[in-house]
């Protein structure tokens, strides 16, 4: 069996791992097999949809991927090495990555944390959980430490040449204590959900927990430029209370004592947190890990009552979205996937938390200098596009489902134009997740800017669905659900590059018209015109070509 160079770096601390009751010879083989399993990985975030040829098969195709990562790192370089005021660069550095870090961890890698089916297979065995659910751990700390120094690793050589050996290691050093701070703290968060609830109802406040946790990061990566006030071209750091929540400043605070050797009280207390807290959660959590795994069992439990969903209505709204039976089923079936398919919801659920929050994001951003009077006679309303930031991955991810085996029912299938399949899918996506967020979005926006804006926001809807049919259209086709998740390749995913510059030049478009005297309504017949024709035209595929 094909060995790691991780896993032989794990045994310099076969002791430790033995010191805390976990019995490291089998925790060595459960990862081996794990990391051979993960040859054919991708991350969400760039993950496409062709399968790996056979004689491929054992290359790790995640590692493959990382080099997307390093071109996405590479905007840190700049805010690391040029400039000395290491509390606002650094902070700003760490925010950065924690984002990014959060958001590949609830996206990816929650499914891992929260897998049931080790304990399933090897929990028959003598095994103890906490040797169980130490390899679960470790297996997403390798996959994000890889991440994280992909996508820091030019900031981390720039360093090196521009600030010094120093900053160097405690940069690194820092590096390995936010991840193992970001996965422990995930663990225990999910912990203290499972602690209190059970069955249906536990999977779906799963759910519910990562949009708020995406909002949560989205607003604390935005908090981190007002902790700095822009004084005599510098920048000043000011002390408040609050600050000691904001976990960046925890790790950009040591370089400014070190390196600056500035023994503020303040800066003082940051870099003991950032080295005591996660040092604690990790006590903590190994400690908790034995309640963890017996908890985890819950998700098995399906016992509890689950309110059902009102099939009337489902009925209804199929009726008045589709134009016939067979799109009207592919409708229905859709929605009832998209319900209950929970690796489905914990990969794309995230997206939904930055679509809710960013539209308003960019808005507070100028209440600093405005007040919410000129905000409201202005045209920040576009800013609803953002809402539309879950389409590609979306669009991408309804192609994969846990139980894909099942997608030989499409075979069978008498009609081999699969046109009614695709657009019953989406609109079930746009009816299930995209209407929902977009609705409450609206009525916060007239609240906001008035019932003025009622026209445009008819028209940034029409535009989305051209998005949605665009995506549709450019990205690779598979029949929905009908893939496994991680049998892909990493090349799709940067699609969603090009798709947000599309969706930005709808959104340019809509700006220009408003200043044409009934432009907006112009715009609308337009776009009407175009969805209809689109719609129409975009989803004719035969099956034999699709399979080709």
């Amino acid at each position: 069996m094909k060995d790691f160079k991780v896993l032989k770096f794990l045994d310099k601390f076969k002791d430790f791992f033995e010191k805390i009751g976990v019995d490291y010879y089998l925790m060595r083989k459960i990862l081996q097999l794990k990391f051979i399993m993960d040859g054919r990985r991708v991350p969400t975030a760039i993950s496409g949809s062709s399968k790996k040829k056979k004689e491929n098969k054992d290359e790790n195709n995640f590692i493959k991927s990382l080099w997307v990562y390093g071109l996405i790192g590479i905007i840190m370089v700049p805010i690391t090495c040029f400039g000395k005021n290491f509390i606002f660069q650094m902070s700003f550095v760490f925010g950065i990555l924690m984002f990014m870090i959060m958001t590949s961890l609830i996206s990816d890698f929650s499914s891992v944390l929260l897998d049931i089916r080790d304990r399933n297979i090897i929990g028959s065995k003598p095994i103890n959980s906490k040797t169980l659910s130490m390899a679960k751990t470790i297996h997403v700390l390798v996959y994000m430490f890889f991440i994280t120094i992909a996508i820091c690793g030019p900031a981390l050589i720039a360093s090196l040449v521009s600030q010094g050996i120093l900053f160097f290691i405690i940069f690194l050093f820092e590096i390995i204590l936010m991840d193992l701070f970001i996965v422990v703290l995930t663990a225990l968060l999910y912990l203290l959900i499972l602690k209190f609830f059970d069955g249906e109802k536990l999977k779906d406040i799963i759910n519910y927990i990562q949009i708020i946790l995406s909002i949560s990061i989205a607003i604390g990566y935005q908090l981190i430029g007002r902790l700095f006030s822009f004084v005599n071209l510098s920048m000043v750091f000011t002390p408040k209370w609050w600050q000691y929540f904001i976990i960046p400043m925890w790790f950009g605070a040591p370089f400014e004592m070190v390196l600056h050797r500035n023994y503020n009280i303040h800066f003082i207390v940051f870099s003991v947190l950032a080295i005591v807290v996660p040092v604690l959660s990790i006590i903590i959590y190994i400690k908790l890990i034995p309640a963890f795994e017996r908890n985890l069992q819950k998700l098995n439990d399906n016992s509890g009552k689950v309110k059902g969903e009102n099939k009337k209505l489902l009925n209804l709204v199929s009726k008045i979205v589709c134009f016939n039976k067979e799109e009207r089923t592919f409708f229905r079936f859709a929605s009832d996937m998209m319900k209950n398919e929970r690796e489905f919801k914990l990969k794309v659920y995230p997206s939904l938390g930055f679509s809710l929050i960013f539209p308003f994001i960019f808005m507070l951003n100028d209440l600093k200098g405005k007040g919410w009077a000129e905000i409201a006679s202005s045209k920040m309303y576009l800013n609803i596009y953002f809402c539309a930031l879950l389409l590609p991955t979306a669009v991408m991810m309804i192609k994969y489902s846990g139980k894909y085996k099942g997608a030989w029912i499409y075979k069978i299938i008498p009609n081999k134009n699969v046109c009614n399949i695709f657009k019953g899918t989406l609109k079930a996506f746009i009816v299930r997740l995209l209407l929902p967020v977009y609705l409450i979005e609206s009525v916060i926006f007239m609240f906001i800017f008035g019932v003025k804006i009622f026209p445009d926001l008819i028209l940034v809807f029409l535009n989305i669905m051209l998005f949605t049919v665009l995506c549709f259209r450019i990205t690779k086709k598979s029949l929905p659900f009908s893939e496994e998740f991680g049998v892909s390749q990493g090349s799709e995913g940067l699609m969603a590059i090009p798709l947000m510059i599309i969706l930005g030049f709808l959104a340019f478009i809509h700006y220009k018209y408003t200043f044409v005297h009934y432009g907006v309504y112009v715009y609308i017949g337009i776009m009407l015109i175009v969805n209809i024709i689109l719609w129409k035209k975009s989803f004719n595929i035969s099956l034999e070509k699709l399979n080709n």
